[in-house]
Order: C-alpha cells, then sequence, then structure tokens
C-alpha cells in the first residue's frame, strides 16, 4: 500500500542482539534462565508476602508491588526476545509494536515510582520512627502505589500515542531487540522534534523525579545511621543500602543514558547493550536486593518451607 510518497508500515523487523548465528542458541540459552530466575523470584517473593501474615507491613506491600511490576516488565519483552533467537524471520506486527512499547514504557515508569515510595517509607521508618504507623498507614499506602500506576500508564499513553503518529519511510528494520522509541525515533522520516521533547519531559518528571526523591531519602537514612552506637549495626545498615542504591543507579542511570540524548546521537550496539541492564538483569536482581537479603523474608521462607515439608 502507498500513501502519498510513503509505503505504508503494516510491521516490523527486530535485527536482535546480534547478526552472528553462532550466538543465537547460547544468548538464547543466557535469556532463558535469566526469565526463568525473574519469573521464579519475583512471583516466589509475591506468593510469601501475601500468604505470610508477618509480612504484612508497608514496606512488604511495596516489595509485593515492586515484584508485580518486575514479573510484568520483564514479561513484556523477554518472550518476543526468546523466540526471536530462534527463528529467522523476527517479525512484529504495527500494532504489537505499539502494545510493547505503551506497556514497557509503563512498567519502566511504574518501577521508577514504586522505589522511590519504597525509598520514602524507608525514610520515615528510620528517620521517624513514632509517626511511622500513622504516615505509613494503609490508605496512605494504597494511595501512593495507585499514584505509581496512574503516572506510568498516562504517561506511556503519551509517549506511545506521540510516537505512532510518526510516518516510517525507507525502511521498516528495527536495530534492536525489541519495539522502543529511540530506534523508532532513528527509524522515522517525520520531524521528531515534538517526541524528544515529551521524551525528555517524562524523563525528568518521571525518571529524574524519582531518583531525586531516592536519594534524597537515603542521604536522611545515612545521617541517621551514622548515629548508630553499633558498629555491626552500622555495617549491615549500609550494606543494605548500599546495594539497594547500586540497583536503583542501574535502573535511573540506563534510563536516564538511553533516553535523554538526542535521536542524532543514537548509538544502536551501546543502547542495546545498556537496555539489557534494565530489561532484564534488573528485575532479576531486585527480588535478591530487596528482598532475599532481608532478615524477615529468609525467616519467612523457611517458616514456609518448613510447613510445606509437614504437608507432606
Amino acid at each position: 500500500m502507498e500513501k502519498g510518497n510513503h509505503s505504508v508500515v503494516t510491521e516490523f523487523i527486530l535485527s536482535g542482539l546480534t547478526d552472528h548465528l553462532e550466538l543465537q542458541v547460547p544468548l538464547f540459552s543466557v535469556f532463558l534462565l535469566i526469565y526463568v530466575i525473574t519469573l521464579l523470584g519475583n512471583g516466589g517473593m509475591i506468593l510469601l508476602i501475601t500468604t505470610e501474615p508477618r509480612l504484612h507491613t508497608p514496606m512488604y506491600f511495596f516489595l509485593r508491588n515492586l515484584s508485580f511490576c518486575d514479573l510484568c516488565y520483564a514479561s513484556v519483552i523477554a518472550p518476543r526476545m526468546l523466540f526471536n533467537f530462534l527463528t529467522k524471520r523476527k517479525t512484529i506486527s504495527y500494532t504489537a509494536c505499539a502494545v510493547q512499547i505503551y506497556f514497557f514504557v509503563s512498567f519502566s515508569d511504574i518501577e521508577c515510582l514504586l522505589l522511590a515510595a519504597m525509598a520514602y517509607d524507608r525514610y520515615v521508618a528510620i528517620c521517624n520512627p513514632l509517626l511511622y504507623r500513622i504516615t505509613m498507614c494503609r490508605w496512605r499506602c494504597h494511595q501512593l502505589v495507585a499514584g505509581c500506576y496512574a503516572l506510568g500508564l498516562v504517561d506511556s499513553m503519551i509517549l506511545t500515542c506521540s510516537t505512532f503518529q510518526l510516518t516510517f519511510c525507507s525502511s521498516n528494520v528495527i536495530n534492536y531487540f525489541c519495539c522502543d522509541i529511540p530506534p523508532l525515533l532513528a527509524l522515522s522520516c517525520s520531524d521528531t522534534h515534538i517526541n524528544e521533547i515529551l521524551m525528555f519531559s517524562s524523563m525528568c518528571y518521571i525518571v529524574m523525579s524519582s531518583f531525586v526523591i531516592i536519594v534524597l531519602s537515603y542521604i536522611f537514612i545515612i545521617s541517621t545511621i551514622l548515629q548508630i552506637r553499633s558498629a555491626e549495626g552500622r555495617r549491615k545498615a549500609f550494606s543494605t543500602c548500599t546495594f539497594h542504591l547500586i540497583t536503583v543507579g542501574m535502573l535511573h542511570g540506563t534510563l536516564l543514558f538511553i533516553y535523554l540524548r538526542p535521536t542524532s546521537n543514537y548509538s544502536q550496539m551501546t543502547d542495546k547493550v545498556a537496555s539489557v541492564f534494565y530489561t532484564a538483569v534488573i528485575p532479576m536482581l531486585n527480588p535478591i536486593v530487596y528482598s532475599l537479603r532481608n532478615t524477615e523474608v529468609k525467616e519467612a521462607l523457611r517458616k514456609s518451607i518448613s510447613k510445606f515439608r509437614g504437608n507432606l
């Protein structure tokens, strides 16, 4: 079909992570393992927090939502990527591409906002413990999570709709392993100036603002930790904070690196490597960093395993 002087795009071709055929099966095995660990880790955390009464606190309420977000976040990208490793024709329909971008952007926004809400929760718990129950009541927690989902879904709708109003000419090959906004802007023959402004605004409003909240929260948390007299207590607290900040830095850093650059500076290989961190690695690491390093979670897990063995 023709529209004016341009072909109407009905599907896109995803080039994947690499063109080397000998690497397809090894990469499939690696990413399949990562995806399975992600499913088991996050699914296990959701089940454990839901069934264990001692974990029904604001902190674990946010962790359960983070695990759900990671589960959905990884599942938007991984199945299609794994399928493409084993097939020669890596096509995705125009509609499926739009849907993938919508949910991909939604869950990445929601994850950033949830991490900010979790940092605020820890700030209140450590710096204002006497007001914690009042400040982080059930209504407030549900309000914060609902706000995270609402902002993420609305922001994603704006970015997705603006992206798919563009015209795609000459080529429909996306040199990427999934549908994402930067490679599509690079592919478009329309003026993408407005899209870049919208993407920059989204990054500042969602990613940068959440990152600032997290950093400020941890500054206050660390200053409070320094007042702990026990050296062992300070060491444990700093260890937890360090791992939290590493995962936050990985997620926010890669998002800002990819989305805040002009389309003219788009680097395909660099962005592919960076994207692997926030699409595959971080959803796998979050259950370990935020949950499995936690004593209460370990005890609840041991208790659940003992119950399961007792019922056999």
